[in-house]
């Protein structure tokens, strides 16, 4: 298949067995990019599959060969112990991600951060929610997400590498967080589609390359009033999205 862009990336998906992995892995194939997966366990319908650990340095380092993209998925994906859980993997991981991706000489990262870096400011508004506004964190995963932002900034200063970081709306992974968001009317106006979550990490693997460094939000159309400004991803990323609450659930 001809690529949209005209040109065929080649990409890593880390976490590209998760739920928002398998939804980024099928966009990027559908438009014709050359997809490699890496999680603990296999990515479905996705032959380049590396089953491994991101706090193994040789196993990431051979999973980058080639790679001009990273989309950097993979992480515990909400508040938990933080010593046992959230620094191996949100923490230890990343500083391999990140050091294995500049060795290989990646072009573009592409970093998956949370709307919890901004929790505080969800509940109280004011709306909507800019990528420049103060940090107001949950707890320590969106704490993680922060440290994340900034090291991500600071390799595209010191590595000359285009880095595009998202703070992501509500994508559920369970019957019981989608039960959370049917119950909570804030929680619909930030929710993410599978599909959208699809087409916007295309759309930042996809964009041009002097975007140097951008932080965006990342969500599907509210259904009430727009709690996240989307601009910046629109202007930078080309993202628009598609769906509302509760398409994709």
């Amino acid at each position: 298949m001809q690529p949209r862009m005209g040109r065929r990336i080649a990409v890593l998906v880390t976490g590209s067995a998760g739920r928002i992995g398998r939804a980024v892995v099928a966009e990027l194939q559908q438009r014709g990019h050359d997809v490699r997966g890496f999680d603990r366990v296999a990515t479905p319908e996705l032959a380049a599959s590396i089953v491994g650990d991101l706090c193994d340095r040789a196993q990431l380092d051979e999973a980058m060969r080639g790679v001009e993209c990273l989309v950097h998925l993979a992480a515990t994906p909400d508040d938990a112990d933080f010593l046992t859980e959230l620094v191996p993997n949100n923490i230890v991981a990343l500083h391999h991600v990140m050091e294995a991706a500049r060795t290989a000489e990646v072009r573009r990262i592409v970093l998956a951060s949370s709307g919890q870096v901004n929790w505080w400011q969800q509940q109280r508004g004011p709306f909507p929610i800019r990528p420049d506004d103060p940090p107001s964190p949950r707890a320590w995963y969106a704490a993680t997400k922060m440290f994340m932002e900034a090291i991500g900034h600071g390799f595209a200063e010191m590595h000359g590498i285009s880095v595009i970081v998202a703070r992501l709306g509500c994508c559920p992974r369970t019957s019981e967080q989608v039960a959370e968001i049917a119950a909570s009317a804030w929680m619909q106006d930030v929710y993410f589609s599978p599909g959208d979550a699809g087409r916007f990490f295309a759309c930042a693997v996809e964009a041009p390359a002097e975007v140097h460094y951008a932080l965006v939000n990342a969500a599907s159309h509210p259904v009430r009033e727009p709690r996240l400004d989307m601009e910046s991803a629109t202007r930078l990323l080309g993202y628009e999205p598609q769906d509302c609450w509760p398409a994709g659930t």
